[in-house]
């Protein structure tokens, strides 16, 4: 993988300086802790409504220095802006030629013994249903799925447990709706839940 500002030591520093004065002034905070000793996972982060949940998610990974990569549409990485989005962490995916994108993503956990990768479920900042790709890439991968969360309500943004897949989606579902259910976005209207299958 990219070496990011995560590993990079005044970079980080400073970045996390940014990051909790961005968090400071607009009165948000970081809730929950990365389990111990952990070096892979998935991370989903919900609910995607608006186009603040990036910096203020980044500004929240800044304060604590996890080394996350995200995934992102190939649109946000071209030009210049593509080297400052990859410096951040961020994966190019390309929906249009996506056609073995969980396998792919599966692969990248069996190169990179240390790999955090977070997923927006939702794809998008409208209401939409859920993409399961998230689920079958810690599936194949045996990688635990932690819940990373934005709530509107309570102005915080953290990380929820860890929860290894056991392969039943639809009873899996259950456990991550369940979760989520009490979460707002910044646009509520735009939040749907998983749907049990």
């Amino acid at each position: 993988m990219q070496r990011t500002a995560f590993q990079t030591p005044i970079i980080k520093q400073a970045l996390a300086l940014i990051g909790w004065l961005i968090l400071k002034a607009s009165g948000w905070q970081v809730k929950g802790k990365l389990p111990a000793n952990l070096k892979q996972a998935v991370i989903i982060g919900a609910p995607h409504t608006s186009n603040w949940d990036f910096p203020l998610a980044m500004a929240a990974l800044f304060t604590q220095g996890w080394p996350f990569y995200w995934v992102g549409k190939h649109s946000l990485f071209k030009g210049p802006a593509g080297v400052l989005m990859r410096f951040l962490g961020g994966i190019a995916l390309n929906r249009s030629q996506a056609k073995n994108t969980v396998q792919a993503y599966a692969q990248l956990f069996s190169h990179n013994p240390e790999l955090l990768l977070m997923l927006a479920p939702e794809g998008t900042r409208a209401k939409a249903a859920w993409r399961t790709g998230f689920y079958h890439i810690a599936h194949q991968a045996r990688v635990p799925i932690i819940f990373g969360y934005l709530d509107q309500q309570s102005k915080s943004i953290g990380l929820g447990p860890a929860f290894y897949p056991s392969g039943d989606l639809h009873a899996d579902l259950k456990v991550i709706r369940e979760f989520y259910q009490d979460k707002q976005g910044l646009i509520a209207k735009n939040f749907s839940l998983p749907h049990h299958l």
